[in-house]
């Protein structure tokens, strides 16, 4: 249990933390943030992958299916903007 909440822990410090850093870049720097948000979303989907190959307890499954669809939503969206962003810069005929 107290691996657990340490893990808790961790991740709301981590979102605290990556929430005020991601909140001061300026507008310019998103698409290469976009990039690499999608990089860590990709290792946390690895992580997932390699948890769920592992006999793992309900509350552990449970994060885990949570990291997993959110991993898997921020990699979407990312892909989905920095693709409407590219459009922006593509000639028109």
């Amino acid at each position: 249990m107290a691996n657990i909440l340490l893990l808790i822990g961790v991740m709301l410090f981590s979102f605290i933390i990556g929430y005020i850093l991601i909140s001061r870049v300026p507008q310019l720097l998103h698409t290469p943030l976009m990039s690499m948000t999608n990089a860590i979303s990709a290792v946390t989907i690895l992580g997932v992958l390699i948890l769920f190959s592992k006999d793992i307890e309900g509350i552990e499954k449970l994060l885990a299916c949570v990291a997993l669809a959110t991993a898997s939503f921020n990699i979407i969206g990312g892909f989905a903007i920095t693709d409407r962003m590219l459009t922006y810069f593509k000639k028109s005929k």
